[in-house]
């Protein structure tokens, strides 16, 4: 694994407890001037569950599962890990890594796509934390891997999963609904790396359509599809991508779809923008359109997705071609300086 000594998982990080919801909203919100009133409504879907994100527990089942690994490939790298917005902080795993002498890092975000808040600001956060812990390891963060066999072949099995979930008579004709975090429209045209070429849109768009086209490819069946988008936040002036999962749910009710599955293909792992917005209230919305809805999981700890894991570390640690399955040009690979930079 020369030149690396330490693998480090980095990821958003969640709520544990009801005390921890309005503190963590503060910390994913900080400087945008959010009314309180405004965290008070969102916190809500958390005190749903207890005030529980899941995303630090699949975080330590991942971390756990990507040890395992190693040591059953002889992959001889410690496995830390840290958040953007809640405990374990980067920043005091950056700290922990150099009282370890770990001197160089490779890192990998639990993000597979090119847009600002999935990709160029957590090198943002890399370098944050790295200036305020004296002798920190330098840190490299391993390219978007949206198109990686690993990835792909993960939501595949899951959507089969969940097809196979559904009655038989409703199988064959159901729509899958490929669902993935909508953003500012501004931000999705600076995704990606402005000397690429992705068509009328950018990088993220190009990319989650790529992946949604190879899942169906792969899941077969001839089952018809959308790319949906979930758990806008901004304000209604202000043009996010679309559709709407729910809107696009009464669209399809209104053309007779009884069944639909729903893959997040834009989520690494159930946490609570797929618990809620995906279990809650889309579930809700199909409910009362009559529409049969199952719900494909996210990568997870699913074994390929973990062995993606360590063929993304050995392809950075010796210098490989990046490995994909679809037909983009590579995005943010090794992380130029101008990718997925507001413009």
């Amino acid at each position: 694994m020369r030149p690396y000594d330490a693998f480090l998982l980095l990821s958003f990080g969640g709520p544990e407890k009801s005390d921890d919801v309005i503190p963590f909203l503060e910390n994913v919100t900080r400087g945008r001037g959010i009314p309180r009133e405004r965290l008070a409504e969102v916190g809500e879907h958390y005190f749903l569950f207890d005030g529980v994100s899941p995303i630090n527990q699949q975080c330590r089942d991942l971390v756990e599962a990507v040890r395992a690994d190693f040591d059953a490939n002889g992959v001889d790298l410690p496995v830390y890990w840290g958040n953007r917005n809640w405990d374990p902080y980067l920043g005091d795993t950056v700290a922990a890594m150099a009282r370890d002498g770990v001197r160089r890092v490779v890192a990998l975000a639990t993000s597979a796509y090119s847009n600002y808040s999935s990709h160029r600001q957590y090198l943002e956060d890399i370098e944050r934390a790295r200036a305020a812990v004296p002798g920190a390891p330098e840190i490299d963060l391993i390219r978007p891997y949206y198109d990686h066999p690993g990835f792909v072949d993960s939501f595949t099995g899951h959507t089969l999963d969940a097809l196979a979930r559904l009655p038989a008579e409703l199988r064959e004709d159901a729509h899958l609904l490929y669902s993935a975090h909508s953003i500012p429209e501004a931000m999705a045209r600076a995704s990606g790396d402005p000397r690429r070429d992705y068509g009328p849109v950018g990088a993220y768009e190009a990319q989650l359509a790529e992946v949604a086209r190879l899942v169906t490819e792969r899941v077969g069946g001839g089952h018809r599809y959308d790319l949906v988008y979930q758990s806008r936040s901004g304000p209604p002036t202000q043009p996010w991508l679309e559709p709407d999962i729910n809107d696009r749910l009464a669209e399809l009710a209104d053309e007779g779809v009884r069944a639909v599955v729903v893959v997040p293909y834009g989520f690494v792992s159930d946490h609570m923008e797929v618990k809620y917005d995906l279990d809650v209230e889309a579930l809700e919305t199909a409910r009362k359109l009559g529409v049969r809805l199952e719900r494909a999981s996210a990568p997870g700890t699913h074994p390929a997705f973990v062995a993606m894991v360590r063929d993304l570390v050995t392809e950075r640690a010796e210098g490989r071609e990046p490995r994909g399955l679809g037909a983009i040009e590579r995005s943010c690979h090794d992380a130029p300086e101008d990718c997925c930079r507001p413009r």
